[in-house]
């Protein structure tokens, strides 16, 4: 059996998510294990991790690693606690691929935190663009740590390609 590890850090990566979810968790040959991050941890966003939980699914790791405020050494530093965070959830479920989604800070440590690991990435929403956003960098250095690329649009694969990515490893869903 794998273990599939997903990161999710908010109500909107998580609403995409769902899905994926519900398609691991019925293959027989595959273990969802859900590592919770980001917002969903912070009571000023909600306490989503209640939709999580309510939704029937379990979650194996949490991560806290936002502080307060949005300056970029706040930033920084969660980033930095995130990947302290994500190390030790990895090194605790030692799952044998790891799913992200999307171009946020967070997932950003989790993907960094991988590389040590030698874990597998799969990425979903690689080659997007968000103009004028440090969102962009993110999800670009992610695409880079990844070894299979979920993305959206024919467009969006063909960006990748130009990224050096190779065609096999790109899936159009």
């Amino acid at each position: 059996m794998k273990r599939i590890a997903a990161v999710t850090v908010g109500r909107s990566d998580f609403g995409i998510f769902r899905p994926v979810f519900r398609a691991v968790e019925k293959h027989p040959d595959l273990q969802l294990v859900i590592i919770a991050a980001g917002a969903h941890l912070v009571p000023d966003f909600g306490g989503t991790i209640r939709e999580i939980e309510q939704e029937g699914f379990e979650i194996a790791e949490r991560v806290e690693m936002l502080l307060a405020g949005d300056s970029p050494g706040s930033i920084a530093r969660s980033m930095g606690l995130g990947a302290i965070g994500f190390s030790r959830a990895y090194e605790h479920l030692n799952p044998d691929v790891l799913l992200l989604l999307g171009d946020r800070f967070e997932m950003h440590s989790a993907a960094v935190s991988a590389v040590p690991f030698n874990l597998p990435l799969a990425h979903i929403h690689g080659g997007e663009v968000t103009s004028g956003a440090i969102d962009d960098a993110l999800r670009h250095s992610i695409t880079k740590l990844s070894h299979l690329h979920f993305v959206s649009t024919e467009k969006y694969a063909a960006r990748l390609a130009q990224m050096g990515e190779e065609e096999w490893r790109i899936s159009v869903t």
